[in-house]
């Protein structure tokens, strides 16, 4: 199947929901009932947003508090239908949506075209517990993706989610079917034909393709971030804002100290409004094998993102600070994104 979707992602902190569970307990729940096709709720490991819109750039107090993102991807017909009761029962700080093509069992190979700045990102949302042989499907998704030469790929390991429309969570030493996220960038030359057999390696295989604009690779710039308004047509109600993802490892140093602290630190001393770091637990980059957490290991060498989410006529000044920051190293990709209003309650005080 090949049809139209939208991506949905929620940022907010770590804070109970009264009378419930957590916040991103709360929105999964509503996904669950609503039956969307897949949802991935992370834990961040870093990060800070705004009390209020501008608060930032204002030299206002901004929030910090445990980062939580919540993806959910489905026909924007459904998307559509849960966005108000997810300001309502979630009440996240922001809530982006982006165009995407959803593609789910049978995975044929798809024609994708690109311009030479632009690169495609294939999202596989899938779980823990599916296997090839006794080695974890994701691990033998990034092996293939890394032999054809993709620019690269992060796995991020999920507490909670849906697949399918059905609930599954993690529970504590019972990771079985975790819902898991594989985050690819590359030339879509090479991914395209790959889907058929990335699709056999996963029970339910769901994924989304995307076009983004690839910005800097290995310390190189390939374009600046362009700033170019959405569709009038598409953006009634909904405001752009332009997103930033670099992709680093958590072995990078700034100054002796982790490259995503760095980028956290000077992102929020010039005014960006918000950026959330997560912690990939597999995956590579580049000509580096793929790798990741493993038992007996002494040093964690995994991957790492950061997403910077600002209003367009400030994106210069993310991508400027990210820049210094990655003079030799790094992959960093550009996109628009939409805001629905109202994204979040005023009363809150989580980012």
């Amino acid at each position: 199947m090949d049809e139209d979707a939208v991506i949905l992602t929620a940022y907010f902190g770590e804070q109970h929901y009264p009378g419930a569970g957590s916040r991103d307990d709360a929105l999964v729940g509503l996904f669950a009932r609503r039956s969307v096709t897949a949802s991935v709720s992370l834990r961040g490991i870093e990060g800070y947003g705004p009390l209020d819109e501008g608060a930032a750039g204002r030299g206002l107090p901004v929030a910090r508090d445990t980062p939580l993102t919540v993806v959910a991807v489905d026909a924007r017909s459904r998307i559509d239908a849960v966005i108000d009761d997810l300001a309502r029962i979630a009440r996240p700080k922001l809530v982006t949506l982006e165009r995407a093509r959803l593609l789910s069992r049978p995975i044929e190979p798809i024609a994708v075209g690109e311009m030479p700045w632009e690169a495609t990102r294939l999202t596989i949302f899938c779980g823990r517990g599916d296997r090839i042989y006794q080695i974890p499907a994701f691990e033998e998704a990034c092996e293939l993706l890394y032999r054809r030469g993709v620019a690269g790929a992060t796995v991020l390991s999920g507490v909670d989610g849906t697949a399918e429309g059905r609930r599954r969570r993690s529970q504590f030493l019972r990771r079985g079917d975790a819902p898991l996220m594989v985050a690819a960038v590359g030339d879509g030359a090479q991914i395209a034909p790959l889907l058929p057999e990335l699709g056999g390696l996963f029970r339910h295989p769901l994924m989304t393709i995307a076009k983004v604009q690839l910005c800097k690779r290995d310390g190189q710039i390939i374009s600046k971030p362009e700033t170019l308004p959405a569709d009038a047509t598409e953006s009634a109600g909904l405001q752009p804002r332009a997103k930033l993802t670099v992709y680093t490892s958590e072995a990078a140093r700034i100054n002796g100290q982790p490259a995503h602290r760095e980028f956290i630190r000077l992102l929020r001393s010039a005014g960006v409004s918000s950026a959330t770091v997560q912690r990939g637990n597999w995956g590579f980059h580049g000509e580096h094998a793929p790798h990741g957490d493993r038992l007996a290991q002494l040093s964690r060498h995994v991957p790492v993102v950061t997403t910077v989410i600002d209003r367009m006529d400030r994106i210069d000044v993310a991508f400027d600070v990210i820049d210094k920051l990655t003079p030799d190293r790094g992959l960093v990709i550009a996109e628009t994104v939409l805001t629905p209003q109202p994204a979040r309650a005023p009363s809150d005080q989580g980012a």
